[in-house]
């Protein structure tokens, strides 16, 4: 009996660990962020995510469906007397689609768009956030300690009406990272770039 009650005790953990690994297999992770200087008072968002579609995401964007990712970012500074005040927020929009006569998938942003041709590459790039401007010269103020975060969300609600009803209502179209949060000292402000110059005394 005690043997029996073990064995069934370590089929149940298996069964669980491998329902977790399924669920990670098929969401958004947040891996890492942080914000990179511009030397002008400027600073963009690095961000790192693992990105992976269930089957039926799949399914879809391959039968001609448009997925829309969108990334935000928020940036808060904590008061001790009152509720955090809000200094930034940002969002962009990412449109993942196929095309079957090209047989390609794009990853649209705005104007710009790729063309790949396997779906795996196009998830790495959606996966590697860089270069997104997200606090503007004057946002933020020396002396000051705030808290960023950031997420990547799958957004249903942007998608054609016909499939919003069913995809707002199933797990398996309302994927996100949920929020990844880190620490950020006004003192990081950096100091302005050095001159032009120094690249050629290097080379000299």
């Amino acid at each position: 009996m005690r043997c029996c009650g073990k064995l069934e005790a370590f089929f149940l953990g298996l069964v669980l660990s491998l329902a977790v690994c399924a669920a990670h297999a098929s969401d958004i992770v947040a891996d890492s962020a942080q914000l990179v200087a511009g030397g002008d008072g400027t600073y963009s968002l690095a961000a790192d995510f693992t990105t992976n579609l269930n089957r039926r995401l799949e399914q879809a964007v391959n039968k001609g469906v448009v997925l829309y990712f969108v990334a935000d970012f928020e940036l808060t500074r904590p008061l001790w007397y009152w509720f955090d005040q809000t200094v930034v927020q940002r969002s962009k929009t990412f449109q993942l689609s196929y095309h079957a006569l090209a047989r390609q998938y794009r990853l649209s942003s705005g104007v710009l768009h790729q063309s790949f041709y396997s779906l795996d590459e196009a998830l790495q790039v959606l996966s590697h956030l860089r270069h997104w401007q997200v606090i503007e010269k004057g946002e933020i103020v020396s002396d000051a300690d705030y808290v960023a975060r950031t997420r990547l969300r799958l957004d249903p609600s942007l998608m054609a009406k016909t499939f919003q009803v069913s995809a707002l209502s199933n797990r398996d179209w309302n994927q996100s990272s949920g929020w990844l949060l880190w620490n950020f000292s006004s003192h990081e402000i950096a100091l302005p770039a050095p001159a032009a110059t120094s690249r050629d005394e290097e080379t000299k």
